[in-house]
C-alpha cells in the first residue's frame, strides 16, 4: 500500500485496470479451460450402439390357492391323510430382455461390449443412432475381462479410434457414452479417479486378470460396454462396474484399459477364446512390517508365499519369500499388478523377472504356463437347475469354468427360503460340496441325497463360501 501512495492520480488509475484485465483474464483462462465434449459426442455419436439381450430364464412358479388349501388342511390334520409336497412344479422358462451398450470397432460391423451384457442370451439386437437395428452374433466371450465380440451384417460403418490407456494420468478428463437404464445415448464427463484397481469384493482375486480405470464419471446400469473417451476422441476404457449399495451411480464406476482390450479382443477374433499365461505362484502384499523385516526399501511388490511344484515359477527358481519387483520391466507396486501383468501374456511365451532375495537383486526368466481360466467359453444360455427340497433352498448346477477355476464340485446356491439352510447361516452364492457326509457333485445327486434326509435331528453340510470352506449343521424338523 505505501509503494501504491507513492503513485500518481493517472498511474493509479494504470495500475487499477491492470489488476482488473489480470483478474478478468484469469476467470477467462478458468472457464476456458473446462472442456467442451460436444465436437466430441457429434463426431462418435454414430458409433455407439445400444444392445438389447434376451435370456431364457426359470420363472419362479407359486402354489394355486387351491392347492395352499389342501397343504394347510393336511398340515393341520396330519395323522387323517400322508403328508402333501407343497412344492410346485420345476417352473417354466420364459424371456428376460436386458439392456446394455457397445461401440463399433470396425466398418464390417465388429462390436465390443461386455461379457456379462451377453452372455447367455438367446437373442442379440443393435440398435444404431440412425435407428437400424441388426441380430448380431457371438464371436467370442471372455469372463475374466468381462469383454465380448459381436458381429452384426453390415458394412461401411462409422468406428471409434482406440487410445493408449497407459497413458491415462489421474485427473484426466473422461467422457462416457452408452444407455443408462434403457435411456439410448447419454453422454457423462468426469475424471479418472485411479488407476490399476481390482474391484473390492471380488471372491475370486487369485485370479483377477484386471486392473480397472477408477473414474467418477455416472455409470449406470445400461451403461455396460460402452465406451469411456479422452480429450482427444480415442477410446481408452470400456465400462464395465460400478461400486454401489443401492444398484445407481454413486461416482465410483470401473472402466476395462483400452490396451487391455485390444490384447483380449484379438484373441477373440483370432480364436473364439482367451489364452492367459501361468506363472505358478500364491502371493500376498508386502506390508510395511513385510518391507521392514526384508529390508526392502519400501512397501512394494508382490511376496511369495507359495511355490506350486512343478510350476514353471519354479522352474525358473523362484523361491518362497521372494518379493517380485518387476513382471517384464513393467514394476509391481501392488501385489495385485502382478497376476494382471501375467495375465497379458500367452501361454509359452519367456518373461523376466526381477526379484528381490536375501537384500539382492536376481534376474530371472520364466517360461508361462496356460491358467486354469484358459476354456473356451459357451455362448449357450445359463438355465438353472432347480430342484425342490425340504431344507428351504433351491441350487443349480456349477459352471465348467467355475469348476475349473476354483477345483470344486458341488452345486451352488441361488435362492435360500425359510427352513433348516437359513437357520443355519447358509447364503446365495455359498457352493454346497457335500450334505449329510454325502459329497455332492450335481443337482441330481444333491436332489437325491436331500430326499433321503431324516424328518427330525441335526444333519452336517459342508460348504465354500468366498474360497474357504466351513461346515455347518442343519437341522431337520
Amino acid at each position: 500500500m505505501k509503494l501504491f501512495n507513492r503513485l500518481t492520480t493517472h498511474d493509479s488509475t494504470a495500475v487499477y485496470f491492470l489488476l482488473l484485465s489480470i483478474a478478468v483474464s484469469g476467470y477467462s483462462y478458468g472457464a476456458a479451460g473446462l472442456p467442451d465434449f460436444a465436437d466430441l459426442v457429434e463426431k462418435n455419436a454414430a458409433t455407439i450402439v445400444e444392445i438389447s439381450a434376451i435370456r431364457m430364464v426359470a420363472s419362479r412358479s407359486y402354489l394355486s390357492e387351491k392347492d395352499l388349501e389342501e397343504f394347510l388342511r393336511r398340515r393341520l390334520n396330519p395323522e387323517e391323510m400322508p403328508d402333501l409336497d407343497p412344492k410346485p412344479e420345476e417352473p417354466q422358462l420364459s424371456p428376460r430382455g436386458g439392456v446394455g451398450s457397445g461401440f463399433i470397432m470396425s466398418s464390417d460391423g465388429f462390436i465390443i461390449t461386455n461379457h456379462h451384457v451377453v452372455a447367455g442370451a438367446e437373442e442379440i439386437t443393435v440398435h444404431l443412432t440412425d435407428r437400424r437395428e441388426f441380430r448380431a452374433e457371438i464371436i467370442g466371450l471372455d469372463e475374466p475381462s468381462d469383454l465380448a465380440l459381436i458381429k452384426i451384417d453390415a458394412d461401411g460403418l462409422p468406428f471409434v479410434k482406440m487410445g493408449d490407456s497407459d497413458s491415462l494420468r489421474v485427473g484426466n478428463w473422461v467422457l462416457a457414452i452408452g444407455s443408462p437404464f434403457g435411456l439410448e445415448f447419454s453422454a457423462a464427463a468426469g475424471i479418472v479417479s485411479a488407476k490399476g484397481r481390482s474391484v473390492p469384493g471380488n471372491s475370486q482375486s487369485n485370479y483377477n486378470y484386471m486392473s480397472f480405470i477408477q473414474t467418477d464419471v455416472a455409470i449406470n446400469q445400461g451403461n455396460s460396454g460402452g465406451p469411456l473417451f479422452n480429450l482427444d476422441g480415442e477410446v481408452i476404457g470400456i465400462n464395465s462396474q460400478i461400486l454401489s449399495s443401492t444398484g445407481g451411480s454413486n461416482g465410483i464406476s470401473f472402466s476395462i484399459p483400452s490396451n487391455v482390450a485390444l490384447n483380449v479382443i484379438a484373441q477373440l477374433k483370432e480364436s473364439g477364446s482367451v489364452q492367459r499365461g501361468l506363472l505358478g505362484v500364491q502371493i500376498k502384499q508386502v506390508s510395511f512390517a513385510l518391507a521392514e523385516s526384508f529390508n526392502l526399501d519400501r512397501p512394494r511388490g508382490a511376496f511369495v508365499d507359495v511355490v506350486s511344484p512343478g510350476s514353471p515359477a519354479e522352474a525358473a527358481g523362484i523361491q518362497i519369500e521372494d518379493i517380485i519387483l518387476e513382471f517384464n520391466d513393467r514394476g509391481i507396486e501392488d501385489s495385485a499388478d502382478l497376476p494382471f501383468y501375467v495375465g497379458q501374456n500367452r501361454p509359452g511365451s519367456k518373461a523376466d523377472v526381477l526379484v528381490y532375495r536375501n537384500g539382492e537383486r536376481l534376474n530371472l526368466t520364466v517360461t508361462l504356463g496356460s491358467s486354469p481360466l484358459n476354456v473356451a467359453q459357451e455362448a449357450a444360455p445359463e438355465v438353472v437347475v432347480v430342484k425342490h427340497n425340504p431344507l428351504g433352498l433351491r441350487i443349480s448346477e456349477l459352471s465348467r469354468e467355475a469348476r475349473q477355476v476354483s477345483g470344486l464340485n458341488g452345486v451352488r446356491v441361488t435362492e435360500v427360503d425359510e427352513g433348516p439352510a437359513r437357520d443355519a447361516g447358509i447364503s446365495e452364492g455359498d457352493v454346497i460340496i457335500s450334505l449329510n457326509r454325502q459329497e455332492i457333485t450335481s443337482a441330481d445327486e444333491f436332489a437325491e441325497v436331500a430326499g433321503q434326509l431324516p424328518g427330525d435331528g441335526f444333519v452336517p453340510v459342508r460348504i465354500v463360501r468366498e474360497g474357504r470352506g466351513t461346515t455347518l449343521v442343519l437341522e431337520m424338523n
